[in-house]
């Protein structure tokens, strides 16, 4: 069989057989007791609405994420490994819709997007990470996808992943003399709450003293575009993230896919028709990550027109304010926040799921910047992004179960190892980037903020050379094994 039919060669199987077998009863349970918990908040509070929204987009995610296989730590392996752009393909299918639907949301007045402040701190978080997914095999949504596959090494990666963004964020002492001293400065210049030591911790100081002095835009604020529909759909889609999509799908054409899509045919040097022929043949080479790609960037964009209503018709900025008129004060930072970015969205708010845990074993986990004044603790159970990638795993799990794909899958010990040491990595690049493959990247370019390409760019290169150091071990560990083997 072709690699370019093995991705799509899935057993299809009538509609009613689809649920006949176990694991198609437990996917209907799933989505029952998901019916249910939905049902209980709502009993408890209406307003638990703005959080279930997060919750039932993220089994959407989930459910699309696992039916394309979509992972960006698998676009760049499959890329730079072996040649092969149908992930990297996929997701810039998925940038290209959702800049449509997100400019869509921006000219209903319902955008919550806020451009990335731009910095050297994007490229350098980028490299870390993608570095980082080289260890682990999934991105950030993958990981969350893969685990509720039952992939243990997986959730290793998520947890991982949590604690070291919830430890980066709150270090002290010896990491202060990794700060200039202009920043320390900076940061107590801006009249900080008290309950904050911004001076006892490298990243409050990198946060408050230098990420807050930098300046973010979109395209349409930067090209002055003052009418609405402009700015939203020539500057932010079409020119931020439409164009350099395309342009990219034609580069990985010519120099990953034309010469083995020209020898399949036949082709000696191939005309122009033969290469529309062929781009098209790339951008079908996998239906379900060309569907899936299509559905993220239709429903990210609806989720952020859901999340921007409701926030229109609650009169709230963020989902804190609701938190406190429920009575759950504690859950929310000094300034009445909560982490809620109101469109997809990952690592965030797995890193409040380490700090309350870490905060619940006793540890000083608010007296600083991002957990203290900015994204504040909620228990997980009231944290609505948090939610989302928990949806995630839910959703990925019900489509799992319904194709016959979940496997608890136990990693061994240097598997394990790659999982932790990677999902470290992946943490401290989102800390220092700002975000992941979805937030800094993806949600960044489909709303007009050119920063995500940046991302995009040193997560690839950090992919590139993670490649290449796996192919060096790798070798080296086949070379050891025919030693002891002779």
């Amino acid at each position: 069989m072709s690699t370019d039919n093995c991705a799509t060669a899935i057993k299809v199987e009538p509609g009613h057989a689809l649920l006949a077998h176990k694991g198609g009863f437990s996917a209907l349970m799933i989505l029952v007791l998901v019916g249910i918990a939905s049902w209980i908040a709502l009993s408890i509070d209406e307003r638990f609405i703005y959080m279930l929204v997060y919750a039932w987009f993220g089994v959407i995610y989930g459910l699309l994420l696992q039916y394309g296989r979509f992972c960006m730590a698998s676009a760049v392996r499959d890329l730079f490994a072996v040649g092969v752009p149908r992930m990297a393909v996929g997701m810039l299918i998925a940038v290209i819709l959702f800049s449509l639907t997100a400019a869509a949301v921006t000219v209903s007045g319902y955008s919550t997007f806020h451009p990335h402040p731009l910095g050297w701190h994007i490229l350098i978080g980028g490299l870390i990470f993608g570095f980082g997914i080289m260890f682990t095999g999934g991105c950030a949504s993958g990981s969350l996808y893969k685990t509720g596959e039952g992939n243990v090494g997986s959730l290793l990666v998520v947890i991982s992943i949590s604690f070291s963004q919830a430890v980066f964020a709150v270090l002290g002492g010896w990491t202060n003399a990794l700060a200039p001293a202009s920043w320390a400065e900076s940061a107590m210049e801006k009249g900080m709450p008290e309950e904050l030591s911004v001076t006892d911790g490298w990243f409050d100081q990198f946060t408050a003293g230098y990420v807050w002095d930098l300046h973010g835009t979109t395209v349409a604020e930067w090209l002055n575009m003052t009418n609405v529909w402009v700015g939203a759909f020539i500057g932010n889609a079409l020119l931020s993230a439409i164009i350099p999509s395309l342009l990219l799908v034609v580069g990985l054409y010519f120099f990953s896919y034309r010469k083995g899509y020209l020898r399949r045919h036949k082709l000696q040097h191939g005309s122009f028709n033969d290469d529309l022929r062929g781009l098209w043949s790339m951008l079908t080479s996998s239906k379900n990550t060309a569907l899936a790609g299509l559905g993220l960037g239709v429903f990210a964009g609806a989720h952020m027109w859901a999340t921007g209503a409701l926030r229109d018709h609650y009169q709230i900025f963020n989902f804190g304010e609701l938190l406190e008129k429920m009575g759950y004060t504690s859950a929310v930072s000094i300034q009445g926040t909560v982490f809620d970015p109101g469109y997809w969205y990952i690592t965030t708010q797995e890193a409040q799921w380490g700090g309350w845990v870490l905060d619940k074993l006793g540890f000083q986990m608010t007296d600083n910047v991002f957990f203290g004044l900015e994204n504040g603790l909620p228990n997980p159970l009231l944290n609505a992004p948090g939610m989302m990638s928990i949806g995630i795993i839910l959703g990925a799990a019900m489509l799992a179960l319904v194709r016959r794909e979940f496997k608890f899958k136990l990693p061994d010990m240097e598997a394990a190892t790659f999982a932790i040491v990677g999902g470290i990595l992946m943490g401290i690049g989102a800390r220092v980037g700002m975000g992941c493959n979805v937030g800094a990247f993806f949600a960044a370019v489909t709303n007009g903020d050119m920063s995500g390409w940046i991302f995009l760019f040193g997560m690839a290169a950090g992919g590139f050379v993670g490649v290449k150091l796996f192919n060096m071990y790798f070798e080296w560990k086949a070379s050891r094994n025919d030693e002891f083997a002779l």
